[in-house]
């Protein structure tokens, strides 16, 4: 999601409702501006000290990367994006696609956004990417607007086997309004323990937090990070009666 400061983008209805039934993380920043740092710096850790939303030719890698050298399926929806993943138009914008930046390359695991529904019934990948179009991000439309669109895609994924079986959803929003670069991140999964953490995180933390859950290295500053375990921690299992 786009350019909200946390108390702005927990305004929206269903996106309060969400905070409120799973884990928020009350004290997380972005660590840049404006967005495509952001972006790069939840995928490989590192901002390449970039300062703008231009296009830069950096080594191939990041996170896709990462996970196709370990064999793990992924895959990343961009909404209102064509068959070129270097075109903008129709709401999408190379900006916000951080996987095109690894090797000036459209990875094949990058695809349009009209395939998530049916994939999402059809074989989930283990790691999930969405990018919403620049009116669904809240970029270019209103917090409300933005807020409806979870509200419609959200249920989705809360209805997938793959989210039910341990699964876990994070949602965030790239940079703040305010000068603290507040962000509201919200950690979505079964059984959660803590609703709420005041640790300090940002985007590294939550790349850690990924990447420790899918069992491969942290990347950049990641490394360093804290990878929010404790919104990551479920109830245990209840204990059967009679011993069974």
């Amino acid at each position: 999601m786009e350019n909200r400061s946390a108390s702005q983008a927990i305004t929206g209805r269903y996106t309060s409702q969400l905070a409120a039934q799973y884990g928020v993380a009350t004290n997380y920043r972005g660590v840049s501006h404006p967005s495509l740092p952001n972006y790069l710096a939840m995928t490989s850790g590192s901002t390449w000290g970039i300062t703008d939303d231009g296009f830069h030719n950096l080594p191939a890698g990041g996170l896709g990367g990462q996970l196709t050298a370990a064999g793990i399926e992924w895959r990343a929806y961009m909404e209102g994006m064509g068959a070129n993943c270097f075109r903008n138009g129709n709401g999408y914008a190379l900006k916000h696609n951080p996987f095109a930046y690894y090797g000036s390359a459209c990875p094949a695991q990058v695809v349009p956004f009209s395939q998530f529904s049916n994939d999402m019934s059809a074989g989930v990948p283990r790691f999930v990417w969405i990018t919403p179009d620049m009116c669904h991000d809240g970029h270019d439309c209103s917090t409300a607007t933005a807020d409806s669109w979870l509200e419609q895609t959200v249920p989705t994924i809360l209805a997938s086997s793959a989210w039910r079986d341990n699964g876990v959803l994070f949602i965030t929003w790239d940079e703040g309004e305010d000068s603290a670069n507040s962000v509201l991140t919200l950690v979505v999964q079964p059984d959660q323990l803590n609703h709420s953490s005041s640790q300090a995180y940002n985007h590294y933390s939550l790349l850690a937090a990924i990447e420790d859950r899918l069992g491969v290295a942290r990347l950049g500053a990641a490394a360093q990070a804290e990878p929010m375990t404790d919104l990551l921690a479920t109830k245990p299992l209840a204990r059967l009666r009679n011993g069974a």
